[in-house]
């Protein structure tokens, strides 16, 4: 009886580390997205250029997708051989997520601050590098982890 109840969640950590951090990248994306087309919309009713860099903060979010999808691939290999990561799927796709949904609130005043400036690209790419970094951590210490 157990056994079958563990049998339903296998694939528990498995959903939630793809999911979670997916769901925070859509939330940091869309989050970049609006203020990059707030930006853009500036530029264009001031007759200016609108900065195409834009899209970088827009779309720096999406990488911790595919942090969850590698640890989800590294997870699946444990549940073949018996094991169950559950806590590792969810608090890991937990933690990629809120790191892709803060970094998109980041890329959203870096693009505000980029289109109403013009300066600062490498500064405001430095602070999104520093938030992927946790999402890093994250995914590198738990691959270290997880079928260990």
């Amino acid at each position: 009886m157990e056994q079958n109840v563990l049998m339903q969640f296998q694939d528990l950590g498995l959903a939630a580390a793809v999911s979670l951090a997916a769901i925070g990248s859509a939330l940091g994306s869309g989050s970049a997205g609006m203020s990059a087309v707030g930006a853009w919309k500036k530029c264009y009713a001031q007759s200016k250029a609108a900065p195409f860099l834009l899209v970088a903060f827009v779309g720096a979010p999406l990488s911790q997708t595919i942090y969850g999808m590698i640890l989800m691939n590294k997870i699946a290999g444990a549940v073949q051989g018996g094991a169950y990561y559950w806590g590792a799927g969810i608090f890991g796709g937990a933690a990629l997520g809120v790191s892709a949904w803060f970094q998109g609130k980041a890329g959203a005043g870096a693009a505000d601050a980029l289109a109403e400036t013009g300066k600062g690209f490498t500064n405001y790419l430095m602070v999104l590098g520093i938030i992927e970094t946790v999402a890093l951590f994250v995914m590198v210490f738990l691959l270290g982890k997880v079928g260990a």
